[in-house]
């Protein structure tokens, strides 16, 4: 009989023969012919439209994956090799136990408040010289391919190193590349790379390997005209390193481990465990551009570490920094923040670095009380930093170390503060993700929420840990400060992150500026190429259920009173999303809801004007819709249209422009 190898091989070439024969078919045989070869298993999603076939030809674990009959991965390695057992090679398949796996959940900070997650669970044991050493976990759902590894004792070893990780990924041929690559380590700002904030890269050929050292997850990858493919990882806390995407050749990517700069040197590239162990889930969302936009698979794998008797709540807030830099930290000019957080009817202000010494812990208090008579309440910024990169903004010290972290978050329990942002994080390594853990763990003690900046993806961190708010991980609103050429390219880069990086995390960008440009008196700084409507649009296509936009007191008196009104009403959290049209870097139209009320929002790069009739189904006939639009010159307007029979509204979006429709549905 034809082994699993020849047999696909045959397979090939027989649809390259056999052009008429539908691709449905030809899988069909495939499966046919390799589940009656020896250790070989195939499994598939709840609809059948998704398959992993399985195997350990050669002694090697390998997987790839179908959808429809089409090959979306080629056959990829699997394994582990660590440093009391290679389980990379010598292995052998004995049984896949399959488990239908359903469950529901409520989450208010993703992008579905509620998620009913179904899937096939395969649970594959490998043996090696006749013992059970290694579980390959798969789950399959309708959209996404996940899996971990669980390893067990070998005699009296308890504790172990994963030296390195076999887990790859063999694209087919002729796919194209949309990866963000990795920084360096101690690069950048007062070495404080890699921190995930670099450009994109699209529509690129395979075979580059970032800059050097891979790229950051999650990786969006094309597979020619035949869907979509997006790569990531979930569930990874202290027990594990943040990984990367490496380019091997030929189209196989494969996990990588931190550098070995990262963290100044400090620690390992390499995970320790305790046996048995099971790692992060690597995660493969597979099909359309809808399903990469709607997935959940980063919340679906994971569960709580911990429960809360805190009840925390979300929503807008202030931020004198983006706009007026270190010197708005200071006393008065956080006072007429809260003031301007009231009057937009804001639960919060952010007061970011150099507070300690600009304003000062005793007046800090003062500032507290005068929120608390307003209404609005406030997160403080922090550096992380102990010894891991240069950055010289206090406060620091005070969340490297627990004794004096936990007294920090005491005072701020007492004071009233609502949460903390904490900056320059030092790479993947597995003691900063320890501190990630540690810094999240104790926050929640004192009931303060968290939101991390200069610092690496989250990964299923909103489910993990129920004080967790948002990562930056991304080229985000500080950059349109600093440089034109990043608000030159903000369209651009508007249109990627839904699609890639916001598609598996909460995302604190951070902008929806109405300030022509980036400076205090409005006057001089980089100059804003975006509409206000492309402003309005991106406060409901960036997803974060705590948002602190980038607007000034000034926008009350210089800025459209259609804008203000709708920034003062815009949800940050989410009952379900719908994706509608777009191209990662072009354009990207996607609606969202709020109890019962819809958004529909739409940006534009591409230098022509994008035209297009969307149907939009959530809002009956004869609905009422007002729709905030653009004129070429980048004028917006909002009018009150009604919806026709056809449940369709032709629509024209300029490049750097925007278009909102937004309607209320009983």
């Amino acid at each position: 009989m034809l082994n699993n190898h020849l047999a696909f091989n045959y397979i090939c070439y027989l649809m390259n023969i056999y052009k008429k024969i539908t691709s449905s078919a030809l899988f069909i045989l495939l499966a046919l012919t390799a589940t009656h070869a020896q250790n070989v298993r195939t499994i598939k999603s709840p609809d059948d439209h998704l398959s992993i076939i399985i195997s350990d030809e050669g002694g090697k674990p390998t997987y790839q994956i179908f959808r429809d009959g089409v090959v979306f991965l080629n056959s990829s390695p699997l394994g582990l090799k660590t440093n009391f057992n290679d389980l990379t090679q010598g292995l052998t398949l004995k049984d896949c136990k399959v488990d239908k796996i359903t469950d529901e959940y409520s989450l208010s900070t993703i992008k579905q408040s509620l998620v009913k997650y179904e899937a096939n669970e395969a649970v594959c044991q490998f043996e090696k010289d006749g013992n059970h050493v290694m579980d390959i976990v798969f789950r399959i759902s309708n959209r996404d391919v996940a899996f971990q590894y669980k390893l067990y004792p070998k005699r009296n070893t308890l504790v172990g190193i994963v030296e390195y990780e076999a887990s790859g990924f063999q694209l087919p041929e002729g796919a194209t590349t949309f990866l963000c690559p990795q920084s360096k380590p101690m690069t950048g700002f007062a070495r404080t790379a890699p921190s995930y904030e670099t450009s994109y890269q699209l529509d690129e050929p395979m075979g580059k390997n970032g800059w050097g050292e891979g790229y950051t997850f999650p990786c969006l990858f094309r597979n020619n005209d035949k869907g979509w493919i997006l790569i990531s990882e979930t569930g990874t806390d202290g027990n594990y390193v943040g990984c990367r995407l490496l380019n091997v050749k030929d189209g196989l990517y494969r996990i990588g481990f931190p550098q070995e700069g990262e963290l100044n040197g400090i620690g390992s590239t390499t995970p320790s465990c305790h046996l048995p162990y099971s790692t992060p889930w690597r995660t493969i969302t597979i099909g359309t551009l809808q399903d990469i936009v709607e997935t959940t698979v980063p919340w679906d794998l994971v569960k709580p570490k911990y429960t809360t008797n805190q009840h925390y709540t979300y929503g807008k807030g202030a931020w004198s920094w983006i706009i007026k830099m270190d010197a708005s930290c200071n006393f008065d000019e956080q006072c007429r923040y809260i003031d301007f957080a009231a009057a937009m009817g804001y639960r919060s202000v952010l007061i970011d670095a150099l507070w300690d010494v600009q304003i000062g812990y005793e007046k800090m208090e003062e500032l507290a009380r005068y929120g608390k008579k307003k209404g609005v309440g406030i997160f403080l910024w922090y550096n992380s930093n102990g010894s891991w990169n240069d950055a010289p903004q206090s406060p620091i010290g005070k969340m490297d170390r627990p004794g004096v972290r936990r007294r920090e978050m005491a005072w701020m329990q007492k004071t009233g503060i609502l949460g903390i942002k904490v900056d320059f994080f030092g790479g993947d390594k597995q003691p900063m993700m320890q501190m990630y853990e540690d810094i999240l763990t104790d926050a929640n003690d004192f009931g303060l929420q968290v939101i991390f900046h200069g610092c690496t993806l989250p990964r299923g961190w909103e489910r993990m840990y129920p004080n967790y708010v948002a990562s930056e991980a991304v080229l985000a609103s500080e950059n349109l400060h600093f440089g034109q050429g990043a608000c030159d390219a903000e369209a651009r880069n508007g249109c990627i992150h839904p699609f890639i990086r916001n598609v598996v995390g909460s995302m604190d960008f951070g902008g929806s500026a109405l300030n022509k440009r980036y400076s205090a008196d409005n006057q001089h700084g980089t100059i804003r190429r975006t509409s206000d409507v492309y402003a309005l649009a991106t406060a409901v296509l960036f997803q974060s259920s705590v948002q602190h936009f980038a607007l000034a007191p000034n926008n009350l008196e210089d800025a459209p009173s259609w804008a203000i009104d709708f920034m003062k009403t815009v949800p940050t959290t989410w009952d379900e999303i719908r994706y509608i049209d777009g191209y990662p870097g072009k354009y990207v139209i996607l609606a969202r809801r709020s109890g019962n009320t819809w958004y529909v929002a739409g940006i534009n790069a591409d230098e022509k004007p994008l035209t297009t009739t969307v149907t939009i189904p959530m809002f009956p006939a004869k609905t009422e819709m007002d729709v905030y639009s653009d004129t070429p010159q980048l004028t917006g307007s909002v009018k009150t249209v009604k919806q026709n029979k056809k449940q369709q509204l032709k629509i024209t979006i300029p490049q750097n422009g925007g278009v909102v429709i937004k309607s209320s549905v009983k």
